[in-house]
Parts: structure tokens; C-alpha cells; sequence
């Protein structure tokens, strides 16, 4: 899998799985929230299975 969630986009995934999973658990959101995983798995492994299909990549380019 090659990189392709970048910097400030991997953060907001992170911070926005994280909420997510903290509300379904302290219940002030129903179970729904508990797909709060993916986000935060997507900017954890800096893959998006979605981004490929659609055309796009966050990930700033690497220089040589």
C-alpha cells in the first residue's frame, strides 16, 4: 500500500475517529458512531481505499 493521506489530513482522521469513538462510548451518540474507526484507521495507516478510485492523493509528493 503506498501512502496516500497526508499530513494535516491524516490529523483531522485521527482527531475526528477518536471523537467519534470517545461519543458512542460515553453514549452522547448512538452505536452509528462507532465508525469512527475507519477514519482513524485510514489516518493511522496513511491509506484511504477511496482515494485511489476517486483520483486523489493528499500525500505531498516526494522529492529526490
Amino acid at each position: 500500500m503506498k501512502s496516500n493521506v497526508g499530513g494535516i489530513d491524516r490529523i483531522l482522521r485521527i482527531v475526528v475517529g477518536v471523537a467519534l469513538i470517545a461519543a458512542a462510548a460515553t453514549g452522547t451518540l448512538g452505536p452509528w458512531a462507532y465508525l469512527g474507526v475507519v477514519p482513524l484507521l485510514t489516518g493511522v495507516l496513511r491509506f484511504c481505499p477511496a482515494y485511489p478510485l476517486l483520483g486523489m492523493n493528499t500525500c505531498p509528493a516526494k522529492q529526490n
